[in-house]
Formats: C-alpha cells, structure tokens, sequence
C-alpha cells in the first residue's frame, strides 16, 4: 500500500499553506495498492519530536473501503469520523513547531472491520492496531521560518 501526496514528497518540507503559518488546512492525500480483504480505512497525522512526545494532528476512521483520497482541505468522506487532536479540535490542526525541524507522519491504515465502535484518542492507536491489515507513512517535514 502506498499513501503519496501531490503537494509534498516523502522526507520533504509541507508547504506553508497546510501548517499553522499558513491556511491550516489538509493537503490532498491519495493512496494505492489496497491489500485484499481492506474493508475500512484509519488516518493518523502524528507529530514524533514534539517537545512532550507524540502530538496527534489529526485522526480519522472508518473511511470507507471504496475511497482512495482526501481532497485538499476536505471534506471528509460520508460517514468518516474524526476525534479530538491535540489542539482540543476534530479536524485537521497543521504542523507548528515550537523550534527546530519536526516529522509530521502522516499514516494509513487498511483495516479488516468496516466500523471501528468506541473509538476515543486514547485507545485509537491499539484500537486500529488490532484490526490493521498493513499500514503505510508519509512524512513531511517542517520549521517555522526565522523572521528577520
């Protein structure tokens, strides 16, 4: 499975217009080679090197196995749900380090259940786990730009 972006490649820098300093809204994200058997897709955008360990950016699940993007800024697909992120808000919160260059990975999920029940931020990652078929990153990176 592969998860690829028309507006950043794999290990390169997210335009502004998808972080904090800019827009703040999702790039478009698509995705190929589906493994047999997929009937749901998850989303996670997770910030490793954030100065208190993981910052969730963004989760989505249960997009439907039939769908293979999410346009640039949404919306959604019908019947995908998103939980709260780490900026206390249920949709896309863009990159914004505090210093420094950060990872931003952005992460699929092909799932073996059509639904996912009872999903909080706290149990997303072992809950998606348990039902993942594979699961494939793209990784953007990002640092505010010094103001002269």
């Amino acid at each position: 499975m592969e998860l690829f972006s028309k507006h950043f490649k794999h290990q390169q820098k997210i335009p502004d217009i998808y972080t904090r300093d800019g827009k703040n809204i999702s790039p478009a994200l698509y995705w190929s080679d589906i493994p047999e058997g997929t009937s749901s897709f998850a989303l996670s955008v997770i910030d490793p090197d954030a100065p208190g360990g993981n910052f969730i950016h963004w989760l989505v699940y249960n997009i439907p196995k039939k769908i293979s993007s999410i346009p640039e800024g949404g919306p959604l697909p019908e019947n995908s749900k998103e939980l709260t992120n780490d900026f206390g808000r249920r949709t896309y919160g863009g990159p914004c380090p505090p210093s420094g260059t950060h990872r931003y990975f952005f992460t699929l999920y092909a799932l073996k259940t059509k639904e996912l029940k009872n999903i909080t931020r706290n149990n997303f990652l072992k809950e998606v786990q348990k039902y993942s078929l594979t699961y494939t990153e793209l990784i953007a990176l990002y640092s505010k730009e010094k103001k002269q």
